[in-house]
């Protein structure tokens, strides 16, 4: 297993100097690392500077923290649920976040650092509804009852983001609203960045010290049990970290699909069923699929951008439906 965590670890570093070097503006990879690494014959020149320090660094590392974010989520929320078709907007994050965002575009398009704190508090409203609906339990019917609360609380909010769609039909605030909704990159500075980092990092750390926990829930909730874990704990701890991890990554970069869904299987399908290997390596494969994923969606057409969401969704909806169609072959 050394071999694939070299590997991501190596796919990684390339992800990150491909993002940073490849784009409409090319910068020379020699003059970029002589840049980093402060050497002033080879640097770049100042306009060149501005593009790496200020749009494509902060870019690039927003990718991998959500990337890795979603991904992570996805794999806790699979576990927990034990059902592959899990993901991380499951509990209605995603729809709340676009009406908490959508809103604030109508009422406060001018102050664009009350974007994410709106989408934060949307998705944060909305799980706290779904909690409310079905909290969950030891019981399996607990943890149907808690998707079942998140589907309607889901639509709920996104009959409600249909409706501010329908009053900003007019001018700029359409666009926005809509590019937000499929997701993008395109926001990432410096200050998004310090308040993701924390959470992301955090977050990540978090749900793999419950990893073990993980692998015995994996058995069957009296298993576990026996083997001294205590499921409705695990549950709240890590519906908790899950909710607080994927809200924060839409918060800044949109509601961006199928990461969460189609990283932690093509992941589990190389480290196997334990959450020990394949936590960390969803982390890393998610924040990779993510930077190119925004690369290919910033350059496709440039100077026009695509919203990430489009792309991880081109990719990520075939994958869904071979997921449709596996389990439907293993009833």
């Amino acid at each position: 297993m050394r071999w694939l965590f070299t590997g991501l670890v190596v796919l990684t570093a390339g992800s990150v100097f491909a993002g940073l070097a490849l784009g409409p503006v090319g910068i020379p990879l020699r003059s970029m690392v002589s840049t980093l690494l402060g050497d002033a014959e080879h640097a770049l020149t100042a306009v060149q500077k501005v593009i790496l320090w200020q749009i494509r660094l902060p870019r690039v590392l927003l990718g991998l923290l959500v990337g890795s974010g979603l991904a992570v989520s996805g794999v806790a929320m699979q576990g927990l649920f034990r059902n592959p078709l899990a993901s991380p907007y499951v509990l209605g994050v995603a729809s709340g976040a676009s009406t908490g965002a959508a809103l604030t575009i109508l009422i406060a398009s001018g102050i664009a650092a009350l974007l994410p704190v709106g989408a934060f508090v949307g998705a944060s409203l909305a799980v706290a509804i779904v909690y409310g609906l079905a909290c969950p339990g030891t019981q399996r019917s607990s943890m149907l009852t808690l998707i079942l609360a998140g589907v309607a609380v889901g639509s709920f909010f996104s009959a409600i983001t249909s409706f501010l769609v329908f009053l900003s039909s007019k001018g700029e605030k359409l666009a926005d609203v809509l590019f937000w909704m499929m997701g993008g990159l395109g926001r990432a500075d410096w200050t998004s960045l310090t308040v993701l980092a924390p959470v992301a990092l955090g977050c990540i750390v978090a749900i793999l010290f419950f990893a073990k926990d993980l692998n015995a829930l994996a058995l069957g909730e009296e298993t576990a049990q026996h083997l001294g874990v205590n499921p409705v704990m695990l549950y709240r701890w890590l519906l908790f970290l899950t909710t607080l991890l994927a809200a924060s990554s839409v918060a800044l970069a949109g509601t961006i699909g199928f990461v969460g869904l189609a990283i932690p299987h093509i992941v589990r399908l190389l480290t196997g069923p334990d959450h020990r290997r394949l936590i960390p390596a969803a982390a890393l494969a998610g924040g990779c699929f993510l930077v190119w994923s925004d690369l290919l969606a910033r350059t496709a057409f440039a100077p026009a951008e695509l919203p990430v969401g489009v792309i991880t969704a081109f990719f990520g909806a075939p994958f869904f439906l071979y997921l449709l169609k596996a389990k439907r072959a293993k009833l």
